[in-house]
Parts: C-alpha cells; structure tokens; sequence
C-alpha cells in the first residue's frame, strides 16, 4: 500500500498592505452612490434619456425650436445696435480730442501772453533803472544771469518713516524722510542771507516775490510743482557762499535733516552757474514821501506813541 505524502500546513495569509485603509478602499471601490447607479442601470434598461412617446418628442423639438430662436433674435439685436453703439463712442472720442485741442490751444494763448508781458516788464525795468539797470534787473530776476556759485541737491530718503528726533518739533509730518516745503523755504532763505544774489530750484527762478507752497506731498514754486531731486542754483562767491551758508543757522538745519532723517544733500562751488529769467514779473512803482506827510506821521506817531514799519 503506497503512502500519501504529507500535507503541509500554510499558515493564515499576509496581511494586505492597504488592510488598515478600509474606510478610503470602499470609498474608492464604491464611488458611485448605488441611487445614482441603479437610475443610471434603469435609464439604460429604458433605451436612454431621450422620450420615446410622440408627444414627448415634439415637446423637445418646441423647446429646441425656442431657444433657437431666442438666440437668433438676441444675435440680431446685437447686429442692429452694434452700428449705433460704434457711432456714438466714436463721437465721445472725437468729441474728447476736440476738447482737448481747445485746450491745448488756450494753454498755449496764455504762455504767449504770459512771455510777452514778461518781455515788456524786463524792458521796463531796463528803461527806468537809471544807472543801476543791470543790478535791478538782476535783483529783480527780469534777465537771465551766470556766473560762479553754488549748486546744492537734496533729495528725499532713500526710506520713509525713520522716526526720531530733530529740528522738525512739528508733529505734522506724516513722512519724516521727505523734503517739505518749509524745508526748501529754509534753505533758500538761508542762502539769500549768506550772500546769494539770484537763487533758482529746478531752473525755477526765484524772486522777492516767489512763493514756496505745498499742495499734497509736491512742493511748488510759484504754483509750479516740483520734483525730486531739487537742484538749487545760488550765484555768489562759491567757496564763501557755500561755507556761510554751512555754517548758517539754515545750514545746521538741512544737517540736521540729513543726520536724522536720512534726507540726502550735497553741496558745491561752481565756477559758473546758468539761471534763467523769472517766468513772470510783478513790476510795482514807488513815489517818495514829501516833506509835509513825514512831518504829519511823526505827529501821529508821537500822539499815539506807536512806532510806524
């Protein structure tokens, strides 16, 4: 009688790599809902989504029909107002370079005028200036000048809001690293007083009568505005111009901008410095006081024990 081999025995199977994953396999193996796939198997059995019956099918047909002509009627509307939409925008446009050329036409008027009031101011000071005509005109800013001086830039921090303290007590300043125009008020005022006799910013020319204002955060000279950097044009002896200025209550000042805002400031002699005439003039006229109304203002000085300036 032969003998069966014996029968290995071999053990329960590995676990699945996955065997812990249970919930994301059904998720993954069950990814339709059964609803959605039993209707899905019950629409097939039926021959599709489509109606079968007569009625159904001239219903789909109307409908079709419909939406056909609502987007060929919209289609055409659109191809009817296009035309008219075209022609009055283009209207708009021509309308808006007319304007503007208009515009530019009056601005132009004006700057001519504006010149040649100028010109006529200058000649009249050149006429009535007697033997001083050279040094009114001048003073006056009525002609162009060149000649040694100084040239002074100062810009704006290279970062905003540096904080700290310093000559600016004012708390009004929102951005302690820009050039204000009390600032360009200071430093123009300081070198009319160490010496300069024709001052200009930006090839602004400045006169007794200019006036450094600040709309927003620009800074205007004569109601023109200004841009960073500022380049101030001083004629005057350069080297001595520049070392009172330094040493000038203004000039510590623009120092101290620098040392603890970061404002940026270099200053120079020029062997020659090029100022254009002040763009416009205000001419006004003097008449000395006679005898009998100076007698009478020391009178009325001496009733009310007022000084007179």
């Amino acid at each position: 009688m032969s003998q069966q081999p014996p029968v290995r025995s071999t053990g329960s199977p590995p676990p699945r790599p996955d065997a812990s994953m249970s919930l994301l396999n059904n998720v993954i193996d069950h990814a339709l809902d059964d609803g959605y796939a039993e209707a899905t198997a019950r629409r097939t059995a039926e021959g599709g989504a489509l109606p079968r019956t007569v009625r159904a099918k001239l219903g789909l047909a109307a409908g079709l029909v419909l939406a056909a002509a609502v987007v060929t009627l919209g289609a055409a509307e659109a191809r009817v107002s296009a035309p008219v939409v075209a022609k009055e925008r283009q209207d708009l446009i021509d309308r808006i370079e007319s304007e503007t050329s208009a515009a530019d036409d009056l601005e132009q008027d004006v700057e001519r005028i504006r010149a040649e009031v100028g010109e006529r101011q200058r000649k009249a000071l050149e006429q009535h200036g007697g033997d001083q005509a050279e040094l009114v005109a001048l003073l006056s800013g009525a002609t162009p000048v060149h000649g040694p001086g100084v040239k002074l830039v100062v810009d704006d921090a290279k970062g905003t809001d540096t904080g700290g303290g310093g000559p600016r007590e004012s708390s009004g300043f929102s951005d302690t690293g820009r050039v204000r125009d009390r600032d360009m008020q200071r430093i123009v005022n300081g070198l009319w007083e160490s010496g300069a006799e024709a001052v200009a910013i930006n090839g602004q020319r400045l006169t007794a009568l200019s006036a450094i204002r600040a709309a927003g955060d620009a800074i205007l000279v004569d109601n023109k505005p200004l841009v960073p950097p500022y380049t101030v044009l001083a004629i005057g002896d350069g080297k001595r111009l520049s070392t009172a200025f330094q040493d000038s209550a203004d000039g510590q000042y623009l120092h101290a901008l620098q040392e603890n805002f970061g404002i940026r400031t270099s200053i120079s002699a020029e062997g020659d410095v090029r100022l254009p005439a002040a763009p416009s003039l205000t001419v006004r006229t003097a008449e000395p006081r006679g005898a009998g109304a100076a007698e009478a203002t020391g009178r009325a000085t001496a009733d009310t024990g007022k000084g007179t300036s």
